[in-house]
């Protein structure tokens, strides 16, 4: 198989809460929904946003189905690949990423043009668009913030997909406009110290961190990997 279309083939794999809603790890992504749901009874979370400690934890997986199951709730869902270094959302969903999050934020190209329905009912998505030479910059600018805004306006729930948290700055310029954050950690690859580092970079930010996902755990007697949240 041609390497292109087998990287298509494995993006689509991981989309699990929608080839297989009712498999046991899709059970776990709605059980982390229902935690972020209630995980405050004086704000609403909707603005939300994904990263890890370090690359290959998976937490590009874990967006792109936490965007699933929230869209299977009902909700109008936008998922953005903030990921300016190495998006990867575009692939997942099997689509261009001609425009998108960059266009936009260097004005050669509007919100709604660059915003991409999916074959699931309620979901978006706004791809990275082309890599930046600068992307912190554009990502701690005013219109990124503008852009923030509208977004909310129009979708119930706005999932950015960041880069991971110990590699570049970019996580914590978008944490501060965020209602909440979600850390991803993989079992038996993130190590201890990088997770607690993560962890307390993201504290320091005017937003919550909501919990931490444990990825890529092997559930005993099982062929499957599940996917486990623990508040902060």
């Amino acid at each position: 198989m041609a390497p292109k279309k087998q990287k298509l083939l494995n993006a689509k794999r991981k989309l699990i809460t929608k080839l297989n809603p009712k498999s046991p790890i899709s059970e776990q992504f709605r059980t982390i929904r229902t935690n972020i749901n209630f995980s405050s009874v004086d704000k609403e979370m909707r603005l939300l946003m994904v990263t890890s400690s370090s690359p290959g934890e998976g937490k590009s997986t874990v967006a792109a189905n936490l965007a699933v199951t929230f869209a299977q709730q009902g909700k109008k869902v936008l998922l953005v690949d903030a990921d300016l270094r190495k998006p990867t959302v575009h692939y997942t969903f099997n689509m261009t990423n001609t425009f998108g999050l960059t266009t936009i934020l260097t004005r050669q190209g509007s919100f709604q043009e660059s915003i991409s329905s999916t074959d699931v009912q309620h979901l978006y998505v706004l791809p990275s668009g082309p890599i930046p030479p600068n992307p912190a910059e554009l990502l701690g600018s005013r219109g990124m913030k503008e852009l923030l805004r509208e977004a909310t306006a129009q979708y119930d729930i706005v999932l950015l997909d960041t880069p991971p948290v110990l590699a570049v700055t970019d996580a914590q310029i978008l944490a501060n406009e965020c209602d909440g954050t979600v850390l991803v950690v993989s079992s038996g690859q993130t190590e201890i110290d990088a997770a607690k580092k993560a962890k307390e970079m993201l504290i320091s930010t005017s937003t919550p961190l909501l919990g931490v996902v444990l990825n890529n755990k092997k559930a005993k007697h099982a062929q499957h990997y599940y996917y486990y949240y623990y508040g902060k």
